[in-house]
């Protein structure tokens, strides 16, 4: 269930250009060279204030649930020796 609130709130983002930029300002560092540095506890207190619930582990098992399988898929690649 808080899989897909992370899910659902992800999509409110993307939807709504006014809440993105809030995010951004709320719970993004700025680094070196521009880059971002996202903070988790922020995000999570954030989503709640628009009513969605989820934790930091729940988080990231969105965040890198794609990453996963394209690692898989790299791996798979690598050991037949087919890279095309």
């Amino acid at each position: 269930m808080s899989l897909e609130q992370v899910n659902s709130f992800y999509n409110l983002l993307t939807s709504e250009p006014a809440i993105y930029d809030q995010y951004y300002k709320k719970c993004c560092s700025q680094g070196f060279f521009g880059s971002c540095h996202w903070d988790k506890a922020k995000i999570v207190r954030f989503a709640a204030t628009h009513g969605y619930s989820f934790n930091e582990t729940e988080l990231d098992q969105v965040w890198f649930e794609g990453e996963s399988s394209f690692t898989e898929n790299s791996l798979n690649l690598a050991k037949s020796g087919n890279f095309s």
